[in-house]
């Protein structure tokens, strides 16, 4: 009961509005004070010790670095505007661009917050320009910016990852498919569009497509997309091939990134004091975090309270299949509410020794719910893409707007999970075949 209190409180007090970090660690002091008494401060340095001395989390600020690094070099804003030129003659051209330089943008940086600023200040202007509804072009920018939760290296596999005891390589791998399922899904959404309701989003004027073509077209394509495809393919073919952990590809990545910006003639001192600054934030954030989950957990589990729920479930007599659809559920709707740094930090470690004893697949189960996890940036009232984009929006754009436009990539995300539920094999097959 106690441990059932514990998680009461604590959801109370989020409820509420207390910061996160310091709601799981405030809260799981005053309780391990009082079930364990002064030695729970003695034990409770040596668990966040070993959290912090991880090799494998020194890759969550290598990222972040690689990211806000690869932003500031500009190569964004080409890939956009040469992807746009590239598709703007077809009805939903630059709604499939946008698709498209999120994904790419996703491999390349993995954070939501940049893709969708990015896109939104440069493609948004322009798709309303065009003439696109304002919810579709809306829409289409959230869903896309926030890929970079999927599609690896992503923070969120990261911190998966590392607590479900699961190879972050592996985790990288198995991502791929299933991130690549749900930019099919959204570019079959747009096409549908562009069929079923053409005034939509209609296609960009012909003189604008051939003054492109006129000007050094060649040049802007090898820029724009040889450029990040090489940062790409030395951060996860360097893991994909087994030459490198994924820290150790980090490191190349923030390396490679860094050195696109001098490229580009982007680097400065100031910009390299607005990444540091960056990095360092976005990391303290992650890590305090951290810090209050593992106090968190050290408390439940010290009062049993991952065994009950074990026992209870398992107790009930409930199958595998509900199981799974149960804890899917509830983190979709704590989506509404929370990030998915929270979630992942409270729910899933509650969760994962139970899938455990029921046999289940982690490695795809931590999928699952990573892609469940994405939908966290788009449900409102607080999808943090939706407050991203609206702060970047024209004025016209209202967030009545922002939060129809982004109903059907919700409803895209439940088919995306879904899917992984009923051909597991989305997942599976390929760290199979590369063992193989």
């Amino acid at each position: 009961m106690g441990a059932l209190i514990l998680f009461g409180v604590m959801f109370g007090m989020l409820l509420f509005g207390f910061p996160v970090a310091f709601t799981l660690g405030g809260v799981s002091l005053v309780f391990g004070y009082f079930t364990f008494g002064l030695d729970f401060f003695s034990l409770l340095p040596l668990r966040v010790w070993g959290t912090m001395t991880n090799y494998v989390m020194i890759a969550v600020p290598l990222f972040v670095y690689m990211g806000v690094m690869f932003e500031k070099s500009g190569l964004a804003e080409e890939l956009l505007e040469t992807m746009a030129m590239l598709f703007g003659r077809l009805r939903g051209g630059l709604a499939i661009s946008v698709i498209l330089v999120g994904a790419l943008l996703a491999a390349s940086t993995g954070i939501v917050g940049a893709t969708v600023v990015t896109m939104g200040m440069l493609s948004l202007p322009t798709m309303l320009k065009r003439n696109y509804t304002p919810e579709l072009a809306t829409g289409t920018i959230c869903a896309a910016g926030t890929l970079g939760q999927i599609i690896p290296p992503s923070i969120v596999l990261v911190l998966l990852g590392s607590i479900m005891n699961l190879s972050i390589g592996d985790m990288f791998i198995a991502a791929v498919l299933p991130g690549m399922l749900l930019v099919g899904l959204y570019l079959l959404y747009i096409v549908s569009m562009a069929i079923l309701k053409p005034e939509t989003c209609p296609a960009m004027p012909e003189e604008e497509i051939a003054a492109f073509r006129s000007k050094g077209m060649g040049k802007r394509i090898f820029k724009a997309f040889v450029l990040p495809m090489t940062l790409i393919v030395a951060v996860l073919g360097s893991i994909f091939a087994g030459i490198a952990s994924p820290t150790e590809a980090a490191a190349v990545g923030a390396a490679g990134a860094t050195i696109l910006t001098i490229g580009q003639g982007k680097f400065s001192f100031e910009t390299l004091k607005h990444v540091m600054r960056g990095t360092t934030l976005l990391t303290c954030m992650v890590f305090i975090l951290l810090v209050g989950a593992t106090a968190f957990g050290l408390v439940f589990r010290g009062m049993g309270g991952d065994h009950y729920i074990t026992e209870l479930i398992l107790g009930s007599n409930l199958s595998t299949g509900a199981f799974i659809a149960i804890v899917m559920v509830v983190i979709f709707i704590a989506g509404f509410f929370i990030d998915f740094i929270e979630i992942t930090f409270i729910i899933v470690p509650v969760v994962a020794p139970i899938f455990a004893k029921m046999g289940v697949d982690l490695l795809w189960i931590a999928i699952l719910i990573a892609v469940n996890l994405q939908s966290s940036f788009l449900t409102p009232p607080f999808g943090f893409s939706l407050f991203y984009l609206k702060g970047v929006a024209p004025p016209e754009v209202t967030t009545g707007h922002i939060y129809k436009g982004i109903i059907p990539f919700i409803i895209i995300q439940a088919i995306g999970v879904a899917l992984i539920v009923i051909f597991p094999e989305i997942v599976t097959w390929l760290p199979k075949a590369m063992a193989g």
